[in-house]
């Protein structure tokens, strides 16, 4: 959170010299790699260093699902649509948000891959799996911003603004400076998706200014904000926070 990657590593490679093949620490790795320098090397030899590794059930759901992510932010959009689509509903069901983002993925990959009709049809998906999941725990923040973000991508504008807002009154920056960021970076990626670039780029700005997991290098490779390659505004933000756009 602080960008201190130099501890964050050696921290974490403590962890794993006692247990090589530990998902937690592997999974932080990964991420810290991407965030960092945007590398995504150490995520593919982790994901086939724990091929051999026997997992749970829940294990493997989630190492799957973090095998989509890393495609869809690879880009690689038509790997990451199959193996979200590999995953069970039956057993994803069982974990908060599990089903969104499965759907979630599914419609990412097939806007990406000009499936406009087949993504719509995933959006919708998503959209029932976190109304569902709101219908059990209206005050979930993690709920409002997943339905707000698919919300926006079906154009449904105003519903999706207010899902985001409630989603920020629910838990604030204030109030828990770890999960409120991460909230703030879901308001941005709506803004972004409904054209919001101005608004997108402000939120992002005081994101990079501040605690956040929010990197330039995390900004340069996530596709969700390629609508801001071009914007004058975004590349000097960029630039000033140590990157070219």
């Amino acid at each position: 959170m602080l960008r201190d990657f130099d501890r964050a590593n050696s921290t974490i490679d403590r962890a794993l010299v006692l247990n090589p093949t530990a998902l937690g620490p592997l999974e932080l790795k990964c991420k810290f790699a991407i965030a960092e320098k945007g590398d995504f090397s150490v995520s593919e030899k982790a994901f086939e260093a724990v091929k051999s590794v026997p997992m749970s059930d829940e294990q493997k759901l989630k190492t799957d699902g973090s095998r989509t992510e890393v495609f869809l932010l690879e880009r690689k959009y038509q790997e990451g649509l199959q193996q979200a689509e590999s995953l069970p509903d039956d057993q994803i069901a069982a974990f908060p948000g599990g089903l969104w983002a499965k759907y979630y993925y599914v419609g990412f990959a097939r806007k990406s891959l000009q499936d406009e009709a087949g993504a719509r049809a995933a959006f919708e998906k998503a959209k029932s799996a976190a109304e569902e999941q709101l219908r059990r725990s209206p005050d979930s923040e993690d709920a409002h911003i997943q339905l707000a973000k698919t919300l926006a991508q079906l154009g449904e504008r105003d519903a999706a603004l207010a899902a985001a807002q409630r989603a920020t009154e629910l838990l604030p920056e204030s109030k828990d400076a770890f999960g409120g960021p991460e909230i703030t970076e879901g308001v941005a990626q709506v803004h972004v998706t409904l054209g919001d670039y101005d608004r997108a780029i402000e939120l992002l700005e005081g994101l990079l200014s501040r605690p956040s997991a929010v990197t330039v290098q995390g900004l340069k490779v996530n596709p969700i904000w390629d609508p801001l390659r071009s914007n004058p505004r975004f590349q000097a933000l960029v630039q000033k926070s140590g990157g070219k756009a």
